[in-house]
């Protein structure tokens, strides 16, 4: 193979590479730290929001990982728990969502069954951003600051 083949060829490997990672980068990120038990919304890598959240209280789970959002409802109700109403529903890994809560006294500490419960007016707005940019474009990324398991 001559050199300029040879260049040509590993060129063009490393710009797949990059377009593909660049494929996989979301503009939206829903990033939860559940030891803070807050929200950073990363919009194109920039910090645009912080907000309190609540996540699984004692006995449940929250848990830890990254995902694309699976569905989305303006308006859902839960059918597990007395259909309580989950407004702004953002479904990233099965039952568990991020949505807007009426209890905002428990947003900063945990509370839920394990979904991420956001104010309502914060719902809508994560809502909004991620119907702007696909939920293809969107990940939700949990994670624990102290390292500790997040069952409570």
């Amino acid at each position: 193979m001559g050199m300029k083949r040879l260049l040509a060829a590993v060129l063009s490997t490393v710009f797949l590479g990059c377009a593909a990672g660049v494929a996989q980068a979301a503009v939206l990120v829903a990033k939860v730290d559940v030891a803070t038990q807050t929200m950073e919304v990363i919009h194109y890598g920039k910090v645009i929001h912080t907000w309190r959240v609540s996540t699984a209280r004692r006995g449940y789970i929250t848990p830890v990982g990254s995902w694309r959002p699976k569905r989305m409802h303006r308006m859902w109700y839960s059918r597990k728990y007395d259909m309580s109403p989950m407004p702004y529903s953002i479904f990233y890994d099965g039952g568990y969502a991020i949505h807007g809560t009426n209890a905002v006294s428990r947003l900063g500490s945990p509370a839920s069954h394990g979904c991420i419960r956001l104010d309502t007016a914060n719902a809508a707005q994560l809502f909004a951003l991620a119907q702007e940019v696909g939920p293809g474009n969107m990940k939700v990324i949990v994670t624990t600051t102290t390292g500790d398991a997040l069952v409570n």
